[in-house]
């Protein structure tokens, strides 16, 4: 399959989970993330075409709030080919005020991989 991104994803370095703002239930964590969207391991598949309500927690060097939120859809669903009990899932950024937004640029600048 041809790619489709035009901005590149960069690995990030650290543990980031990611939780449902609605249920407060966790949907997965980050493995990859740019300016425009991410890439997420979950334990269930999530399919493609549906926008989640998402919190990031932060850490204070990051911003002053203890999480960000923003709205993103899914783009598609794969089985991890290492770990078939994982799923990787990618995430278009829908919606993102821009607070939250320059909180996600840091998170990017300083955890994610180059």
């Amino acid at each position: 399959m041809p790619e489709k991104r035009t901005v590149p994803r960069k690995k990030v370095n650290m543990y980031m989970r990611v939780l449902n703002d609605d249920t407060q239930e966790i949907i997965g964590h980050i493995v990859e993330i740019s300016q425009t969207g991410l890439r997420l391991e979950t334990v269930d598949p999530i399919r493609a075409g549906l926008d989640f309500y998402m919190r990031i927690e932060i850490t204070p060097d990051l911003g002053s709030t203890p999480y960000i939120v923003f709205i993103a859809r899914s783009k598609w669903c794969r089985m991890d080919e290492f770990q078939p009990n994982l799923f990787q899932v990618g995430f278009e950024l829908v919606e993102i005020i821009p607070e939250d937004r320059q909180v996600y640029l840091r998170i990017i600048q300083k955890y994610a991989g180059r």
